[in-house]
């Protein structure tokens, strides 16, 4: 029955292209032919467990305002995976099956090195060698269930840079070009080539095809380990085939790939070579998918002539996990008794660096493939590009700063040396740096959206962290500047502010502060919130904390000595007191003025009551000049530079606890 299922699949599967046995060895782009020696991947007493802490019903009652008792805690050990033990070589497809919650994705993460040391016990080795070196890492590719992707990069400049960052320096343009055209064809993605990834206000490539790029940017470093989170999640039957085919086709190019599988579709079993089956954390088949047949018969449930053997297998296993839990244990004891794997295997198994040097595969001493500028030019080109490829963002973002600007130029037009004017340019300066912070807000989206192909890329070293920190710097501060050019040429002239244009450029220098220093923050942010609307709320409330304490609605002297600490780290106050003191410092300046006499209803002379320095004063703008409190504001903008970075180091490193 499998063999009608294998030789169904093969006889209507594709021819091949010529690049089927050619697109997988970086060394020679030329001759890319598959690895002479065997990779054995091995899984050994595999067992993880977590503590989970469960509330006490019955301690409920306790919970009063007079005993103030609060509900107690029990907290109880539960297994995800219990005695796991496989093996799987090079040229084959391990299939992790079972139903939701069984342990495919735990079992996936074990093996690929995603759980921390102290939690899973046994061992897994890839040629005798422990899968948890920085060498192994450099040769394994994780695919994620979600398609993670920058939506505005076309499928091949998507591949290009993914061979940019995961191929070395040392592996000259042309055969990294020439990559990249191999493995589309070997994808079956020629025809979208130049289709972009596309998102939901873009369209781009299909679903089936958003999966298969996925797959290329894990594997175009051409990975000995190869590991997928249900590849054909979600697909229709068709793409999901299509799918599989592809990583037949790189496990027969000399790779060892792993996936998880909800369920298996009737044409795909034919190209899986091992199976494990799970239920509940524990192993209840592993081996061949043709002695699945036996197996079950062995067990007393033969499958059906149609039936699809994997299907008929979960069955049971769902059936005997409703009867009771000794039916699922004595399903395991029954698979240790029996003989299901694909039989002796006498391939020639090297040590690791051995196989891999005689594989042709490149090796590194670093633990990533290029220098720290090279990344950092491939990452600010890639960013660059989604920009361009999405200007209404940044156009959005400029006309609500036009529009703002011109609302505050019509209400405080050509503001006069009066009482009243003081206190109106007061109160523009503060509406003004808040503005700048509230603007950087809408850098969030973008921020969260990289964040998860952050995640995704460098959890097995595509680049390094401070690569992309100081990408992203360098990618947003011309973007920066002209927001903040824009901003202060229609407000500065309009208004009146003093200066002329040393005082304009000084304007100018202020507000690009503040949008440096608003954007570092929220970039901090946005390695700590958990999506869009929390960061939203943050930044909010955050900007209006800092205003609220900035020396603006209250004087320095008049916060109570318990909030003093936030107005030095407010990020209005500094910027604030920066254009205050450019406007009212010039000591010959005169803002209300009293007649001393009159000679033919003419003011003779008259007595200044208020010049610029009074205004500071009063205000309690006395401790730093205005390139003081510039340097300060800059400082701030680098400081949660270092945070945000900081925060990319000890964020999420996709790894269980």
């Amino acid at each position: 029955m499998y063999e009608k299922w294998r030789t169904l699949v093969t006889t209507t599967s594709p021819r091949p292209t010529t690049h089927h046995h050619q697109v997988l060895n970086i060394a020679d782009v030329s001759t890319l032919e598959p690895r002479p020696p065997s990779f054995v991947l091995r899984f050994s007493n595999l067992t993880y467990s977590v503590r989970v802490r469960r509330w006490k019903k019955k301690y409920w009652p306790s919970l009063s305002p007079r005993t103030g008792r609060e509900p107690a805690a029990a907290t109880e050990v539960k297994t995800i995976l219990n005695d796991i033990s496989g093996e799987v070589y090079n040229g084959e497809i391990l299939a992790l099956l079972g139903a939701s919650g069984s342990g495919k994705t735990t079992l996936i993460d074990a093996l690929a090195n995603r759980i921390e040391k102290e939690s899973l016990k046994g061992t897994v080795t890839l040629n005798g060698e422990l899968v948890d070196s920085r060498f192994t890492k450099a040769i394994t590719g994780y695919v994620m269930q979600d398609d993670v992707l920058y939506p505005m990069l076309t499928v091949e400049e998507t591949l290009t840079f993914a061979a940019d960052f995961r191929l070395p320096r040392t592996v000259s343009r042309s055969k990294k070009m020439a990559r990249v055209q191999a493995l589309i064809d070997q994808l079956g993605l020629r025809n979208a080539a130049n289709t972009i990834i596309g998102d939901e206000g873009h369209r781009g490539v299909s679903g089936g095809e958003r999966r298969r790029v996925s797959i290329g940017v894990d594997v175009i470093h051409n990975p000995i380990l190869l590991f997928l989170d249900e590849p054909t999640s979600g697909l229709d039957s068709t793409s999901a085939l299509m799918v599989v085919r592809v990583l037949k086709s790189i496990a027969q190019s000399g790779s060892v790939v792993v996936m998880s599988v909800h369920q298996p579709r009737y044409r795909i079993l034919g190209l899986l070579d091992r199976l494990i089956f799970l239920s509940g954390g524990e192993m209840v088949y592993c081996g061949s998918p043709r002695k699945l047949g036996s197996f079950c018969s062995d067990l007393g449930h033969p499958i059906p002539e149609n039936a699809n053997p994997v299907e008929f297998m979960l069955d049971i296993i769902s059936e005997l996990e409703k009867t009771s839990p000794s039916g699922i244990a004595g399903l395991v004891e029954f698979n240790k008794k029996s003989s299901t794997g694909t039989g002796d295997d006498d391939r020639m198994v090297l040590p690791l660096k051995q196989a891999v040097l005689k594989a042709g595969k490149f090796m590194s001493s670093s633990n990533f493939a290029n220098p720290l500028w090279v990344e950092i030019i491939v990452l600010s080109k890639r960013s660059t590009i989604n920009s361009k490829r999405t200007p209404l963002l940044f156009l959005f973002r400029l006309l609500t700063l036009l529009m703002t600007g011109f609302l505050l130029s019509t209400i405080y037009w050509q503001l006069d040396d009066s009482a009243e004017g003081i206190q109106e340019r007061v109160g523009f300066f503060a509406f003004a740096i808040t503005t700048t912070y509230f603007s950087s807000c809408q850098s969030l989206p973008l921020l969260l959206q990289e964040r998860y192909i952050f995640a995704r890329e460098t959890a097995f070293n595509a680049y390094r962290r401070s690569s992309y920190a100081l990408s992203h710097t360098l990618a947003i501060l011309p973007q920066l500047f002209l927001l903040s050019l824009a901003f202060s040429t229609a407000t500065f002239w309009a208004i009146g502010l003093a200066g002329g244009f040393p005082g304009f450029l000084f304007y100018l220098l202020t507000i690009y502060g503040s949008f440096w220093a608003g954007n570092s923050l929220v970039a901090f942010l946005s390695g700590l919130v958990p999506h869009v609307m929390v960061g939203f709320t943050v930044v909010v409330a955050v900007s209006a904390y800092f205003l609220l304490l900035s020396g603006f609605f209250i004087r320095l002297d008049r916060i109570p000595s318990y909030w003093i600490w936030f107005h030095y780290l407010s990020l209005v106050k500094y910027p604030y007191e920066a254009v205050m003191r450019s406007e009212f410092e010039d000591p010959s300046r005169c803002f209300v003025s009293a007649a001393l006499g009159v000679v033919n209803n003419t003011t003779s002379s008259s007595a200044c009551l208020k010049r610029g320095l009074n205004v500071l004063k009063e205000r309690g703008i006395t401790e730093l000049n205005k390139w003081e409190c510039l340097a300060v504001l800059v400082a701030w903008g680098f400081f949660y530079r270092i945070l945000f970075y900081i925060s990319l180091l000890l964020g999420k490193k996709n790894n269980r606890k």
